[in-house]
């Protein structure tokens, strides 16, 4: 035990948080287990917190602080047991045992948090990214019970009013139990649709942080960071699926590159634009290693093909020796794999690279009436630098200038708008 002399208050709560950012996932799907509600669960997690804010900076922080966050929430569980009838069965199943071993708690508590986390992890992940939930419920929901975020923390990071992740979280717990959605692992039938579920939620989290759709940051890297803890505990609890390392691998590989990609003064720089020297060389060796892991664990699934791709971009030590023939290549298997009007977007920019910009202006153009990209800002953007290649600057300028009207990214708009008036002039 710290002694409370050598913390200050604001030190205590700089741990608590800290803690709680690391172990409150663990918390609430050891109490979501206990309890079979999740709703109930995080509230009885929120208590343990409110506690540790409280008794932390006069006591010192614990010896083992998950642990105590734990012990403290089912002990208020308990509590709660006792005063409700409804609960006399479950007090008498769990808050028996729980009596009887007060003194030893702590210790026998770290044996079953061993004997569990995993499973309890599992079960907290696949009902937070439920299918019945909405993709902007399972974002929050996620955040919130797995990242440890705030409901603030979330609603800045999505540039949204904090009442409505506030009500995102609400509705989606209220789903879950209006529509009696059991903690539970999915039967291995259900695995594959219920792990893309996940898998989407991750890289949605990512992506927001690494390309930001509005605001005026280019990149918001709390996010990059907060999507590839949740990946790699994922990995963690799921070693054999190779989707699972395809996308951390994707997303290491990707955050490499994002101490190059803005300039000091914030202003963005493009991938073939940038000081490789700055990419982060950890997480390119560790985004090369996951890929590996997926591939020795089979075939590449579309996670798996996108970080085959930025391996491409990685293994290239100048903008040069990138292989887009292979690029290209892999764009056409993902297109296959996962057809999308944004997937024929990047492969027609490998094809303009590979084989010259007329294909693939060719390609870009025969996208031009797809719904799905008709408020898409790099529709224009890539049919913008293509014609450039091809001399058409009126046309090119012409499409940067629209691709500008598009987006809702300051920093992206900045850069769209000196293309445009770099070829007007």
């Amino acid at each position: 035990m710290l002694y409370p002399g050598r913390m200050t208050v604001a030190d205590s709560h700089r741990a608590v948080e800290a803690v709680w950012r690391i172990e409150s996932a663990r918390v609430i799907a050891a109490l979501a287990r206990m309890t079979g509600d999740l709703a109930l669960a995080e509230e009885l997690a929120q208590d343990a917190l409110v506690a540790a804010l409280e008794e932390w900076p006069r006591k010192g922080v614990p010896d083992n602080p998950g642990a105590w966050l734990t012990l403290t929430a089912k002990h208020r569980a308990i509590d709660q047991f006792r005063r409700r009838d409804t609960y006399q069965r479950k007090l008498q199943e769990i808050g028996r045992d729980m009596e009887l071993r007060q003194e030893t708690a702590e210790a026998e508590l770290d044996d079953a948090l061993d004997d569990h986390i995993g499973d309890d992890l599992l079960r907290l992940v696949f009902t937070a990214c439920h299918p019945a939930l909405p993709a902007e419920g399972r974002l929050a929901l996620t955040l919130r019970l797995l990242g440890g975020l705030s409901t603030a923390e979330i609603a800045r990071a999505f540039l949204v009013p904090e009442s409505t992740v506030g009500q995102r979280i609400s509705r989606a717990k209220r789903t879950l139990t209006d529509k009696k959605i059991p903690i539970e692992l999915p039967p291995p039938a259900e695995l594959p649709n219920r792990l893309a579920s996940i898998l989407e939620v991750i890289y949605l989290i990512f992506n927001e942080g690494y390309a930001a759709t509005a605001g005026d940051d280019w990149i918001r890297p709390s996010l990059c960071e907060e999507a590839m803890r949740l990946g790699r505990i994922l990995a963690g609890l799921m070693p054999a699926e190779p989707e699972v390392h395809g996308l951390l691998a994707l997303m290491e590989l990707q955050a490499s590159r994002i101490p190059a990609r803005t300039a000091r003064d914030g202003s963005p720089v493009l991938l073939l634009d940038q000081d490789r020297s700055r990419w982060d060389r950890l997480l390119l060796r560790r985004g090369l290693d996951a890929l590996r892991r997926a591939e020795d664990l089979g075939t590449l699934g579309p996670y798996g093909l996108q970080a085959a791709i930025a391996a491409c971009h990685a293994r290239a030590l100048k903008p040069e020796d990138t292989d887009w023939e292979r690029i290209a290549a892999l764009y056409r298997l993902l297109a296959h794999l996962t057809p999308s009007p944004i997937v024929e977007l990047n492969r027609a920019v490998a094809v303009g690279m590979a084989y010259g910009p007329a294909r693939g202006l060719e390609l870009a153009d025969a996208l031009r009436e797809e719904r799905a990209l008709r408020d898409y800002p790099h529709l224009p953007a890539v049919r913008g630098d293509l014609l450039a290649k091809l001399g058409r600057a009126e046309e090119a300028a012409a499409a940067f200038r629209h691709a500008a009207e598009l987006t809702r990214n300051a920093r992206e708009r900045q850069v769209f708008q000196e293309r445009a008036a770099a070829l007007s002039t």
